[in-house]
């Protein structure tokens, strides 16, 4: 019988690369009719494993969950587990997660399917620097965790996404950019419903960063610096991608739990 995880053991691991992959198993017809589905979750049909196991990320831990976390998680969670997928039940469902606060994503979004019923890909600019780093970390760890970047010389990301179908960003006069003084990071949090304080006071950060308002957060002058120092040594734009993974997770760690610790020397004894 596969396990059963609560709502707060798995809070804590969204937007982590500790988080294992969320496959939202409702319904079609349940899902169609919700505005929200879990932060970084993917939706599956739960009679098709079979179909869609051997296309997620190789031995990745999953979490199912539908409506009310009864029979259609059970039928999921049942058949990944006879394939040999480690995979668990989030007890209650969505239901449960939205009682227990956990962050939720909205549903229909400008050029992304409802549900993410496969990966989204994504296109901009070459040689990134802080936005078109720091929006694909988000993109990954709350909106599509297996979504798919690709970096191009500028004059071609328009007629690049027009004809692939590829969703462009951070670039002038798409959906997904900067507007007003806010940067593609603020546009994406907005559009997506996100809504978590830690988060958005990464989005400082970032829109400090990115928009040379240094100003706006005593950190934004740091992450400005790790980023034109990554971009001048890392040559590979994806390779640069992976690293700054990295990054950001620290950064929203620090904004997350770690913002009242302080750090000196000579160390305290314990």
């Amino acid at each position: 019988m596969p396990r059963r995880l609560l709502p707060e053991q798995l809070i804590p691991l969204v937007g982590t690369s500790r988080c294992p992959l969320l496959v939202d198993v409702r319904r079609a017809a349940a899902l169609s009719s919700s505005p929200v589905r879990i932060a970084g979750a993917i939706w599956r049909d739960h009679m098709k494993t079979v179909e869609w196991l051997p296309q997620l990320p190789e031995g990745q831990p999953v979490v199912v969950y539908c409506t009310h976390g009864h029979n259609v998680s059970e039928i999921a969670a049942s058949y990944l587990a006879a394939a040999g997928c480690d995979v668990a039940m989030l007890d209650g469902g969505i239901e449960a997660w939205v009682a227990a606060g956990g962050p939720t994503v909205i549903c229909e979004a400008s050029g992304l399917e409802t549900g993410l019923p496969r990966p989204s890909v994504w296109v901009t600019r070459e040689r990134p620097k802080i936005d078109r780093i720091a929006c694909p970390w988000l993109i990954r760890r709350f909106i599509d965790p297996l979504a798919v970047f690709h970096f191009v010389a500028a004059e071609w990301v328009k007629d690049i996404a027009d004809e692939t179908g590829w969703i462009a960003y951070d670039i002038k006069d798409v959906f997904y950019s900067h507007r007003g003084e806010t940067c593609t990071f603020d546009t994406l949090i907005s559009e997506f419903g996100l809504t978590d304080p830690a988060l958005l006071h990464l989005a400082n950060i970032v829109r400090g960063a990115d928009t040379a308002r240094l100003d706006l957060e005593p950190q934004a002058a740091g992450l400005l610096a790790i980023s034109l120092g990554l971009s001048a040594i890392e040559e590979d734009d994806p390779t640069q991608l992976e690293k700054g993974m990295v990054i950001y997770d620290a950064l929203y760690g620090w904004c997350r739990y770690a913002t009242a610790e302080t750090h000196n020397w000579p160390a305290r004894a314990a």
